[in-house]
């Protein structure tokens, strides 16, 4: 599943680029949004991300493409990797900018761990 964004000035750092929890933001929610559709009656819940490490600084006025795909289904738990690609304004190719994998688990009314459907 390919997702999209654009990088707008409240997204920025001090810096003027992208602000690194703006994207973990998308990554979490856009990972949700693929598990979500998969899993459409279940309450999931995210436990966690594989590796945190931002390759490149990313422009305002790019657009960031992410390409959310199931890598892992446990008894409780899924997994989704996540590739971020930027296409600056104007500019022909996208360039790989992040990637990580977002785990989720389903948990029932009070919070414990279910197992998936």
């Amino acid at each position: 599943m390919d997702l999209y964004a654009i990088v707008r000035p409240e997204h920025l750092n001090h810096f003027g680029y992208l602000f690194g929890g703006a994207l973990l933001k998308w990554v979490d929610e856009f990972a949700w949004i693929a598990a979500s559709n998969n899993f459409p009656t279940c309450h999931l819940v995210t436990v966690g991300f594989s590796e945190v490490k931002f390759r490149q600084r990313v422009l305002n006025g790019s657009v960031l493409r992410f390409s959310v795909n199931k890598s892992r289904k446990g008894h409780s738990s899924v997994t989704y990797s996540v590739d971020v690609f930027a296409r600056e304004s104007e500019a022909e190719n996208e360039t790989k900018v992040f990637q990580t994998s977002v785990t989720f688990v389903r948990v029932d009314d009070d919070g414990c761990k279910v197992a998936l459907q």
